[in-house]
This record gives C-alpha cells, structure tokens and sequence, in this order.
C-alpha cells in the first residue's frame, strides 16, 4: 500500500508543485529548486516510456554551488522524502582512494542498498503488522488461557461447551490485552534468538566480503529459544516484531529493495569540492585525484556487489554540492565533470531572506523555540522589530566573520535566549515572554561591536 502511495506522489507532483512544496522549508534558490523538480519529474518520465529506449535515459546529474548555510542540503533531503526514493547523504572527503586506508567510495551504494531494504522491510511489515498482532495476541493468551485440547475420541456435549467457554474467556481476554488493561501484567514467554552475537572482521574496505561472511556464519549456526519475562506490553511488542518478520519474505524485500535503488535512488555527494584541486606530485592532491577517477565509474555506471545482489548505478540519480571558496567546478577531471552536466549556483542569503526563514518555513527556527518553551508552559513570541533585529545582526556578522549562511541564526538564537532557557523551570512557569528589538539589541550589541567576541560567540 505505501510502495503505492509513493509512486502515485511522484506521478502527481509536477515540477510546480515539487517547488511549492520545497518553499515550505526552503527560502528563495528558485533556480535550484527548479533543477531538481525537473530532475526528479524525469525520474518517473523515464518510468513511462518504452522499454527499447528506457534504457538510454540516462539521469542528469546536478552540481549545486554556493557558500555554506544556503540550503544545498536541505533541497536534497526534502527531494528525497517528496519521492519516497532510497536516499543517502555522503560527504567526498571521507573516501579515499582505492589502496588507501578509509573507505572506498562504492560503500556509497552498499549504504544506499541498505536503506532501500530498511525502507521496503518496513512497508511490508506495515502491511502485515494487523495479523502480527493477532498471531503476537495468541501467543499471550496461550500462556495466559491455554486453549482446550480436543480429546481422540468423538467429542460430546460437555466438551463442546467447554471449548465454546474457553473461546469467549480468551477473546474476552483478548480485548483487554488490546485496552491496555493488561500492559503492567508479567508474563514469561518463550522467543527466539541467535545463537551468539558475531562480529567478522574483514579486510579494510571490503565491506560487502565481510557483511556477507557474517551472513554466512550466522545462518550457519541455529537460532535458539530462550524464556524471556517482561510486561505484556512489551512482550507483545517483541512478539509482534517476531511473527512480522516470519511473514516477511525476505527475498522478495532485497529483490524490490534492489530494483528501487536502480530505478529511483539518490545519491547526495556533499563537499565534492574538497577532493577537487590543482595538480599535484606529492600530498593529498593526488588522493583527492584518485577519489575522483574511482567515483567515475560509479557515476557513469557500473555494478557494484552489495550483500542483497549486484547493484547497477546507471539510473541512479547524483546530487553534487560544494562551496567551491578554493577551488572551481572546472578543478574537478574533465570526465568527472561531464558527467554532471547540471550546475546549480545557490545565492548568499540577505538580510530579507533570514526575516523569511525565521518565519515562514514550516520547521522555523522561531517556532522551533516556540514549540520547545510550550513544554514548560511558557509562551514567547517574537515583535517585528526582534526578527528585523536579528536577522539584520545574522547577515552583519556573516558579512564581518565569515559566511556560515542561516546557520548563524542558530548561533545568534541561542546567545539571545540562553538566559531564558536556563531560568524558564525555576523563575519563570507559565509566564508569557516577549523578545523586542530593544532587548535583541541589548543582548547583542556590544558581541557584535566587538569583533573578538563576535567571532567566538557568534
């Protein structure tokens, strides 16, 4: 039901409405939502055509460049929940080069493949979790009211009525356990488990030789059973976890899993413009180099064996971003670049645009503090002046300091309210609080004036 949902939002959502809907959390780079809405319509486009030429659509990869705090991130995340697609986020620096010590950069697809299994496990469970729960149901009430035995012989009257009694007890029973009535209740219950936990460890950066010789050598040793004692609760909570996964075929969950990150994954390679650089004979330019030449094939495409089955990258769709302060995107090797035909350029935020983010995105930051100053029963609200206030002190401290984009409204919020926040449980329950320009001004000023301060504070 849910794999259907999915493919029915990424069928309805147009490109407008894909960019209607990152303006919810995003404010401004329209340029860069307008990239991805296309590039993500194109997934499900290609999903339409005829199978002869399917085959040839390759995915247009993006670079989005811009300074730090702009949204980069944030547009690809928020993509990959609007497309239901297996995604994961990985930063360039942390690959080395085949033959150096680190990982190699196709665990990137090891990790897509696993969180695509993760994802279809988890819809499939959803789909059997009612009759787990019947099955988890029966296993407590067969500890609790064991069901009548019927004898060899032929069955009279009186046992009829007594298996007809035993019936109500335990579905009566059964609605209680289901009200909760029974939660706090003990109860010992068998449940199975492995044998022995098991680490194998394997060479560095093989990462799937050694999944798999842990696969293998668990398989090999039987589970057993072991009597275990919680709350019902609890154990119906295990239970159900257990009989869910005897439902599950999990053959048919890599198979799908496997399927969905070739036709509709996403790859988000943050900070690529770490490993690009100028030539070098000697330091870590030539590992960045080498980096770059072993991401090639995997963005180009080529298979990659992951612990569920041959992974092909052809169709995967890559999401680049970089600052690029140092280097550009033409530092990168000119087949790496090819492959990225799409660049993005992100636009450093204004003052105007921190007063929107504070406000309008449906995860501001403004309503964040609000929400969490609403458990202790406090209300805060913030004046027109105090969010001019501080979102004109965020763009002047990016401006002076250096530029982090709107993560520096973190920093400023934090300095401005820490008082509050420390004091609000012991001198100030259920009060209302109200943040001026005036006591935003007086908070910051002498931090900002003082460019010391401002540099370690803000």
């Amino acid at each position: 039901m849910k794999k259907k949902n999915n493919n029915n939002l990424m069928k309805n959502l147009t490109p407008t409405q894909i960019v209607n809907e990152l303006d919810k959390y995003i404010i401004g780079q329209n340029e860069a939502k307008r990239a991805v809405a296309i590039a993500l319509r194109n997934r499900w486009r290609r999903q339409q055509v005829e199978e002869n030429i399917r085959e040839e659509i390759m995915p247009n990869n993006i670079i989005l460049i811009g300074p730090t705090g702009v949204g980069k991130t944030e547009i690809a995340r928020r993509l990959a929940k609007l497309s239901g697609a297996p995604f994961i986020k990985v930063e360039a620096s942390k690959y080395t080069e085949v033959g150096y010590v680190g990982r190699d950069v196709e665990s990137m697809i090891r990790d897509l493949a696993e969180i695509a299994v993760s994802m279809v496990r988890a819809e499939k469970t959803a789909e059997v979790q009612e009759k787990a729960e019947r099955m988890a149901e029966d296993r407590i009430l067969d500890q609790l009211i064991p069901p009548v035995k019927k004898p060899m012989a032929m069955e009279d009257e009186n046992n009829e009525n007594e298996e007809l009694q035993n019936e109500k007890t335990r579905e009566w029973m059964r609605e209680k356990i289901r009200n909760g009535e029974m939660d706090d209740r003990l109860i010992e219950f068998d449940t199975t488990t492995p044998a022995f936990g098991m680490q194998v460890l394997g060479p560095m950066g093989m990462d799937d030789i050694t999944m798999s010789l842990q696969e293998m050598m668990s398989s090999m040793i039987p589970k057993k059973k072991k009597k275990k004692k919680t709350t019902i609760k609890e154990a119906k909570r295990l239970l159900t976890q257990e009989e869910a996964e005897k439902l599950i075929d999990m053959e048919v969950v890599q198979r799908e899993a496997i399927k969905r990150v070739q036709e509709s994954g996403i790859v988000f390679i943050d900070e690529i413009d770490k490993i690009a650089g100028a030539k070098s004979q000697n330091g870590p330019d030539v590992s960045r180099e080498g980096v770059q030449r072993d991401l090639l094939p995997i963005v180009e495409g080529s298979t990659v064996n992951t612990k569920y089955g041959p992974v092909k990258t052809d169709h995967i769709l890559f999401i680049a971003s970089g600052a690029f302060h140092v280097s550009k995107p033409s530092d990168l090797i000119p087949e790496l670049q090819g492959r990225f035909p799409i660049r993005v350029e992100l636009k450093s935020l204004t003052e105007e645009d921190f007063v929107k983010i504070l406000t309008i995105p449906q995860n501001a930051l403004l309503k964040q503090y609000s929400a969490l100053l609403e458990s202790e029963n406090v209300k805060i609200t913030f004046n027109e002046d105090a969010i001019k206030e501080i979102a004109k002190t965020a763009a002047l401290v990016n401006e002076q300091v250096e530029n982090i984009g709107a993560r520096r409204l973190h920093t400023i919020l934090t300095t401005l309210l820490e008082d509050i926040l420390f004091e609000v449980p012991d001198k100030m329950p259920k009060s209302q609080i109200e943040i001026t320009g005036e006591l935003v001004n007086n908070k910051l000023d002498k931090i900002v004036k003082n460019r010391d301060l401002s540099k370690y504070i803000l």
